[in-house]
């Protein structure tokens, strides 16, 4: 399929990022073409054409490099090389052609915190005396006590546990995450001229741009004082003396250089778990990264007050810097939104149901939204978390580390379901998998669902067509009076948005109706956990609508 003959396809635009629907694929749990039961760059090959009708604009790829998959990819032991249970740079190359010539960008995870402890810099290191050029790219230090056994600080790995490894020496080395991912030290030239070569190595094939990950912590504090507040990524927080150290933007900078002496808008999209949203727009100004995940959005919880002041917040924060917002709500490091947004107070466990009932009203709030949104694989399905996988399949490291006290985030990387009748949902030829797959996979399948106008993959196409012929990515936030606190509405150019957080239902006043995000429900009443797009609806008529008097 040429980008021509894509209906999606919009020709160039250099600033295609600012409104770009961006789709996460997890490669080893998307699609299996080799039947291995793992997910490689074939499979997403072979996908292109479904992706593309789908409606996005572009796909990000989680880690394919060569690695010893201690955490799934995120771990690098060589960064210009595809690990071999994913294919070959050859397959890495005819996919990103045939991603291109289907109008689709390409843009690949780049992992700089940390590599690989297999990665031949840490090997060397090993092997190299204290003070050597080879510790030097590196976080090594001496410990502390008499004879140095105690580790060089207080710091806990986001994994659980503690920070440090001692080596055979007596040194220890740094690992903000698992004993098999050691931390760079950035403050060292011959790192970042390493990642400048890494950067020219996947610009020169053509990729379209980078999601950085742990993009705040790269540097850490000189001296590497003690901390008093241990917080995960997850709780968004820049404090601590190894996240959101100034220094980190000067590296942004240095990228942002590179990316710019590229034909085309090659971009950059920060990984970076911070608060508040005027520290995380800082890396988003105009000589440092493109886009910065908008996690505050993805943690809100299910209500309309509490929304609409994080949409406010960001739209204001990203504004002071000529940005533009991301907005997200799962990807491969967070239980799935349909699971987490069906979790009631005092309930276990979620309601799978009102779950997904909610998220695909919470789908039509987000594509309403102006600025770029990034939808992680099976969403468009409705996909549940797998909760309840029983524990001798769990392969995160966050669940070793923690003695199993965490779940860890398998139960969001299960391999996709393509085709109901088939072994393994069609997710490989031989019906193998990574990770079992639970059995109400059968109701969320791709081929079940294209039979189905009614379901949710039909659902987000619509939306996506809808979102791009109205231009709501580009467009800005106008907010309409409900007269309900739970019911939250906004106009976007000529598309206005209604979500009902609540449970009673809530009057329409018109049939002027583009879309609602329950099957089969075309009347005046937009019952609660549910959403309607509209066109051209007067803002007194739908006070008027809802006035008990």
């Amino acid at each position: 399929m040429s980008a021509e003959s894509n209906p999606m396809f919009t020709g160039h635009d250099d600033n295609w990022w600012r409104h770009a629907v961006i789709y996460q694929i997890y490669p080893r749990s998307f699609a299996d073409a080799r039947g291995d039961g793992i997910g490689d760059l074939r499979g997403v090959y072979d996908r292109l054409p479904w992706l593309a009708r789908l409606g996005i604009d572009a796909i990000w790829l989680s880690p394919f490099y060569r690695s010893p998959q201690n955490d799934a990819g995120y771990d690098v032991a060589d960064y210009r090389a595809v690990d071999q249970l994913f294919g070959t740079l050859d397959d890495f190359d005819a996919m990103l052609e045939r991603a291109h010539a289907t109008g689709l960008k390409v843009i690949i995870d780049l992992v700089p915190n940390h590599t690989s402890a297999e990665h031949v810099w840490f090997q060397a290191a090993l092997y190299a005396p204290r003070g050597s050029p080879e510790r030097a790219r590196y976080i090594f230090r001496d410990g502390r006590g008499d004879n140095g056994e105690e580790p060089p600080n207080n710091w806990h790995s986001v994994f659980g546990g503690g920070a440090w490894t001692r080596v055979e020496d007596g040194q220890w080395y740094l690992h903000m995450f698992d004993t098999s991912q050691p931390d760079l030290n950035w403050r060292n030239e011959e790192v970042r001229a390493e990642f400048d070569d890494i950067l020219r190595f996947w610009l020169d094939r053509g990729v379209d741009g980078f999601r950085v990950d742990i993009a705040h912590g790269m540097i850490k504090q000189e001296g590497l004082p003690d901390t008093d507040h241990h917080v995960g990524l997850g709780e968004g927080s820049h404090k601590g003396p190894m996240w959101d150290q100034e220094e980190v933007h000067d590296i942004y900078r240095r990228w942002r250089r590179i990316l710019d002496d590229y034909e085309g808008r090659r971009i950059m999209v920060a990984e970076a778990w911070i608060s508040p949203q005027s520290r995380l727009a800082r890396y988003t100004r105009p000589d440092e990264m493109h886009q910065a995940f908008n996690f505050d959005y993805l943690l809100t919880p299910w209500r309309a007050g509490a929304l609409r002041d994080v949409i406010d917040l960001s739209l204001a924060n990203l504004a002071a810097v000529d940005s533009t917002p991301t907005w997200v709500m799962s990807n491969h490091d967070i239980v799935r939104h349909a699971t987490r947004l069906g979790q009631l107070e005092g309930q276990d466990p979620p309601d799978e149901e009102l779950g997904l009932r909610r998220a695909r009203a919470a789908i039509m709030l987000t594509l309403a939204l102006p600025g770029s949104v990034y939808v992680y694989q099976g969403e468009e399905l409705g996909l549940p978390e797998y909760l309840d996988m029983p524990d001798q399949y769990r392969q995160d490291p966050a669940f070793f580390r923690s003695g199993g006290s965490e779940r860890g985030r398998d139960g969001c990387r299960v391999p996709l379901p393509w085709e109901a009748e088939s072994r393994g949902y069609g997710f490989s030829p031989t019906g193998a998998s990574w990770l079992p797959q639970p059995e109400v996979y059968v109701h969320y399948a791709a081929d079940v669902q294209e039979r189905d106008p009614e379901s949710t993959l039909w659902l987000y196409r619509r939306l996506l067509e809808l979102r791009r012929a109205h231009g709501l990515g580009s467009g800005r936030v106008e907010w309409l009076d409900s007269g309900r606190d739970d019911v939250l509405m906004l106009r976007n150019g000529s598309v206005t948005a209604v979500i009902n957080f609540g449970d009673e239902p809530f009057k329409l006043p018109t049939d002027r109706r583009l879309i609602s995000s329950l099957p089969g429900r075309d009347g005046h009443e937009l019952l609660g956990s549910a959403a309607a797009w509209l066109v051209e609806v007067e803002t007194q008529d739908l006070s008027m609508a809802n006035d008990p008097s």
